[in-house]
Protein backbone atom coordinates (compact mmCIF):
# COMPACT_ATOMS: atom_id res chain seq x y z
CA UNK A 1 0.00 0.00 0.00
CA UNK A 2 0.91 3.63 -0.45
CA UNK A 3 -0.84 6.01 1.97
CA UNK A 4 -0.41 9.66 2.97
CA UNK A 5 -2.63 10.43 5.97
CA UNK A 6 -2.63 14.12 6.91
CA UNK A 7 -3.97 15.64 10.13
CA UNK A 8 -5.24 18.90 8.64
CA UNK A 9 -5.51 20.74 5.35
CA UNK A 10 -4.62 24.23 6.54
CA UNK A 11 -2.35 25.53 9.26
CA UNK A 12 -3.42 28.69 11.08
CA UNK A 13 -2.72 31.75 8.95
CA UNK A 14 -1.71 29.68 5.94
CA UNK A 15 -3.32 28.94 2.57
CA UNK A 16 -5.26 25.80 1.69
CA UNK A 17 -3.15 22.63 1.45
CA UNK A 18 0.10 24.58 1.41
CA UNK A 19 1.75 22.83 4.34
CA UNK A 20 1.43 19.27 2.94
CA UNK A 21 1.94 20.23 -0.72
CA UNK A 22 5.65 19.46 -0.85
CA UNK A 23 5.10 16.04 0.68
CA UNK A 24 2.17 15.34 -1.65
CA UNK A 25 4.47 16.08 -4.59
CA UNK A 26 7.15 13.74 -3.25
CA UNK A 27 4.58 11.07 -2.44
CA UNK A 28 3.16 11.00 -5.97
CA UNK A 29 6.52 11.72 -7.64
CA UNK A 30 4.96 12.21 -11.09
CA UNK A 31 3.68 8.63 -11.12
CA UNK A 32 0.10 9.71 -11.89
CA UNK A 33 -1.47 12.37 -14.08
CA UNK A 34 -4.96 12.65 -12.66
CA UNK A 35 -6.34 12.11 -9.16
CA UNK A 36 -9.87 11.17 -8.22
CA UNK A 37 -11.13 13.51 -5.51
CA UNK A 38 -13.90 12.49 -3.10
CA UNK A 39 -15.54 15.64 -1.64
CA UNK A 40 -18.30 13.95 0.39
CA UNK A 41 -17.16 15.42 3.72
CA UNK A 42 -18.30 18.88 2.57
CA UNK A 43 -21.45 20.07 4.33
CA UNK A 44 -21.67 23.88 4.28
CA UNK A 45 -20.19 24.36 0.79
CA UNK A 46 -20.72 22.65 -2.55
CA UNK A 47 -18.80 19.78 -4.08
CA UNK A 48 -17.94 22.04 -7.02
CA UNK A 49 -16.40 24.61 -4.67
CA UNK A 50 -14.43 21.90 -2.91
CA UNK A 51 -13.19 20.44 -6.17
CA UNK A 52 -11.99 23.87 -7.30
CA UNK A 53 -9.97 24.44 -4.10
CA UNK A 54 -8.23 21.10 -4.49
CA UNK A 55 -7.72 21.57 -8.23
CA UNK A 56 -5.98 24.89 -7.65
CA UNK A 57 -3.42 23.37 -5.27
CA UNK A 58 -2.83 20.12 -7.18
CA UNK A 59 -2.42 22.02 -10.46
CA UNK A 60 0.57 23.78 -8.90
CA UNK A 61 2.06 20.34 -8.32
CA UNK A 62 1.36 19.22 -11.89
CA UNK A 63 -1.67 16.98 -11.30
CA UNK A 64 -5.21 17.13 -12.62
CA UNK A 65 -8.17 16.64 -10.29
CA UNK A 66 -11.57 15.21 -11.15
CA UNK A 67 -14.25 14.94 -8.48
CA UNK A 68 -16.23 11.74 -8.11
CA UNK A 69 -19.52 13.65 -7.88
CA UNK A 70 -19.43 14.17 -11.66
CA UNK A 71 -19.46 10.41 -12.30
CA UNK A 72 -22.64 8.47 -13.02
CA UNK A 73 -20.91 5.39 -11.57
CA UNK A 74 -18.81 6.22 -8.50
CA UNK A 75 -17.65 2.61 -8.15
CA UNK A 76 -16.38 2.60 -11.73
CA UNK A 77 -14.65 5.92 -11.15
CA UNK A 78 -12.78 4.36 -8.22
CA UNK A 79 -11.91 1.24 -10.20
CA UNK A 80 -10.42 3.35 -13.01
CA UNK A 81 -8.59 5.87 -10.81
CA UNK A 82 -4.84 6.45 -10.75
CA UNK A 83 -4.88 7.96 -7.25
CA UNK A 84 -7.65 8.45 -4.68
CA UNK A 85 -7.83 11.63 -2.59
CA UNK A 86 -10.41 12.15 0.19
CA UNK A 87 -10.75 15.61 1.71
CA UNK A 88 -11.69 16.72 5.18
CA UNK A 89 -14.95 18.04 6.58
CA UNK A 90 -17.49 16.02 8.55
CA UNK A 91 -16.47 12.39 8.95
CA UNK A 92 -20.01 11.18 9.62
CA UNK A 93 -21.35 12.74 6.42
CA UNK A 94 -18.38 11.41 4.47
CA UNK A 95 -18.91 7.89 5.75
CA UNK A 96 -22.63 8.02 5.03
CA UNK A 97 -21.95 9.00 1.41
CA UNK A 98 -19.30 6.30 1.04
CA UNK A 99 -21.83 3.71 2.25
CA UNK A 100 -24.65 5.15 0.12
CA UNK A 101 -22.46 4.88 -2.99
CA UNK A 102 -21.12 1.43 -2.06
CA UNK A 103 -17.56 2.73 -2.08
CA UNK A 104 -16.02 1.36 1.12
CA UNK A 105 -15.06 -2.00 -0.37
CA UNK A 106 -14.32 -0.55 -3.82
CA UNK A 107 -11.84 1.95 -2.36
CA UNK A 108 -10.33 -0.67 -0.06
CA UNK A 109 -9.72 -3.13 -2.89
CA UNK A 110 -8.26 -0.43 -5.12
CA UNK A 111 -5.84 0.88 -2.48
CA UNK A 112 -4.80 -2.59 -1.35
CA UNK A 113 -3.88 -3.30 -4.97
CA UNK A 114 -1.35 -0.44 -4.87
CA UNK A 115 -3.25 2.70 -5.94
CA UNK A 116 -1.92 5.70 -3.95
CA UNK A 117 -4.29 7.16 -1.36
CA UNK A 118 -4.17 10.63 0.19
CA UNK A 119 -6.56 11.73 2.92
CA UNK A 120 -6.65 14.67 5.28
CA UNK A 121 -8.70 15.09 8.46
CA UNK A 122 -11.93 13.17 7.78
CA UNK A 123 -10.12 11.55 4.85
CA UNK A 124 -7.50 10.23 7.29
CA UNK A 125 -10.23 9.00 9.64
CA UNK A 126 -11.76 6.73 6.98
CA UNK A 127 -8.39 5.06 6.37
CA UNK A 128 -8.78 3.46 9.81
CA UNK A 129 -10.83 0.38 10.79
CA UNK A 130 -13.65 2.63 12.03
CA UNK A 131 -14.47 6.33 12.39
CA UNK A 132 -14.82 6.08 16.17
CA UNK A 133 -11.91 8.42 16.94
CA UNK A 134 -13.13 11.36 14.87
CA UNK A 135 -13.72 14.69 16.61
CA UNK A 136 -16.80 15.50 14.52
CA UNK A 137 -20.40 15.75 15.66
CA UNK A 138 -22.53 12.87 14.29
CA UNK A 139 -24.80 15.02 12.14
CA UNK A 140 -26.08 12.00 10.18
CA UNK A 141 -26.45 8.26 10.66
CA UNK A 142 -23.41 6.89 8.79
CA UNK A 143 -25.07 3.47 8.26
CA UNK A 144 -22.19 1.80 10.06
CA UNK A 145 -19.03 2.96 11.77
CA UNK A 146 -16.66 0.73 9.80
CA UNK A 147 -14.37 2.42 7.31
CA UNK A 148 -11.75 1.42 4.73
CA UNK A 149 -9.48 -0.38 7.22
CA UNK A 150 -6.19 0.21 5.40
CA UNK A 151 -4.32 0.25 8.71
CA UNK A 152 -5.00 -1.68 11.96
CA UNK A 153 -4.95 1.40 14.19
CA UNK A 154 -7.05 4.51 14.76
CA UNK A 155 -6.12 8.13 14.06
CA UNK A 156 -7.31 11.19 15.94
CA UNK A 157 -6.62 14.10 13.55
CA UNK A 158 -6.19 17.65 14.89
CA UNK A 159 -4.97 16.19 18.17
CA UNK A 160 -4.77 18.86 20.90
CA UNK A 161 -2.96 18.75 24.24
CA UNK A 162 -4.63 21.94 25.47
CA UNK A 163 -7.16 22.15 28.28
CA UNK A 164 -8.52 25.72 28.00
CA UNK A 165 -8.94 27.68 31.20
CA UNK A 166 -12.53 27.56 32.37
CA UNK A 167 -13.34 24.44 30.31
CA UNK A 168 -14.77 21.77 32.60
CA UNK A 169 -15.19 19.08 29.97
CA UNK A 170 -12.89 16.20 29.11
CA UNK A 171 -9.61 16.79 27.31
CA UNK A 172 -8.85 15.06 24.01
CA UNK A 173 -6.53 12.70 25.85
CA UNK A 174 -9.26 11.75 28.30
CA UNK A 175 -11.63 10.94 25.43
CA UNK A 176 -9.00 8.74 23.81
CA UNK A 177 -8.37 7.04 27.16
CA UNK A 178 -12.07 6.17 27.21
CA UNK A 179 -11.74 4.66 23.74
CA UNK A 180 -8.76 2.45 24.57
CA UNK A 181 -10.42 1.34 27.82
CA UNK A 182 -13.19 -0.20 25.72
CA UNK A 183 -10.89 -1.18 22.82
CA UNK A 184 -7.73 -2.50 24.52
CA UNK A 185 -6.20 -4.06 21.40
CA UNK A 186 -6.11 -0.89 19.29
CA UNK A 187 -3.48 1.81 19.08
CA UNK A 188 -4.69 5.39 18.65
CA UNK A 189 -2.39 7.95 17.03
CA UNK A 190 -2.96 11.53 18.14
CA UNK A 191 -1.88 13.36 14.99
CA UNK A 192 -1.12 17.00 15.70
CA UNK A 193 -1.66 19.89 13.28
CA UNK A 194 0.87 20.11 10.46
CA UNK A 195 1.82 16.43 10.66
CA UNK A 196 1.11 13.34 8.59
CA UNK A 197 1.79 9.62 8.39
CA UNK A 198 3.31 8.17 5.24
CA UNK A 199 2.95 4.42 4.79
CA UNK A 200 4.73 2.68 1.94
CA UNK A 201 4.50 -1.11 1.99
CA UNK A 202 5.15 -1.99 5.66
CA UNK A 203 7.01 1.14 6.71
CA UNK A 204 5.38 4.11 8.48
CA UNK A 205 7.04 7.50 8.88
CA UNK A 206 5.80 10.52 10.81
CA UNK A 207 6.36 13.73 8.82
CA UNK A 208 5.99 17.30 10.04
CA UNK A 209 7.17 19.72 12.71
CA UNK A 210 5.63 18.04 15.76
CA UNK A 211 5.66 14.66 17.50
CA UNK A 212 2.62 12.41 17.55
CA UNK A 213 1.12 10.90 20.70
CA UNK A 214 0.44 7.15 20.78
CA UNK A 215 -2.15 5.60 23.07
CA UNK A 216 -2.84 1.99 24.05
CA UNK A 217 -4.56 0.50 27.07
CA UNK A 218 -2.32 -0.33 30.05
CA UNK A 219 0.52 1.71 28.55
CA UNK A 220 1.52 5.29 29.28
CA UNK A 221 1.02 7.56 26.24
CA UNK A 222 4.18 7.72 24.14
CA UNK A 223 5.54 10.66 22.14
CA UNK A 224 7.05 9.66 18.79
CA UNK A 225 9.10 12.01 16.65
CA UNK A 226 9.46 12.44 12.91
CA UNK A 227 11.85 9.75 11.68
CA UNK A 228 11.03 7.25 14.46
CA UNK A 229 10.25 3.66 13.50
CA UNK A 230 6.46 3.34 13.77
CA UNK A 231 6.16 -0.14 12.29
CA UNK A 232 4.85 -1.43 15.65
CA UNK A 233 1.54 0.24 14.73
CA UNK A 234 1.00 -2.40 12.05
CA UNK A 235 1.22 -5.34 14.46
Amino acid sequence: MKLLLISNSTNAGDTYLRHPSEQIGKFLANTVGQVLFIPYAAVTFSYNEYEKKVQDRFAQLGYGVNSIHHSSSPVKAVEESECIVIGGGNTWQLTRCLHDNKLIEAIREKVLSGTPFIGWSAGANVACPTIRTTNDMPIVDPLGLHACNFVPFQINPHYLDAHPEGHAGETREQRIQEFIEINPDLYVVGLREGTMLELIDRQIMLIGPRPARIFRKSQSPVEVNPGDDLSFLLQ
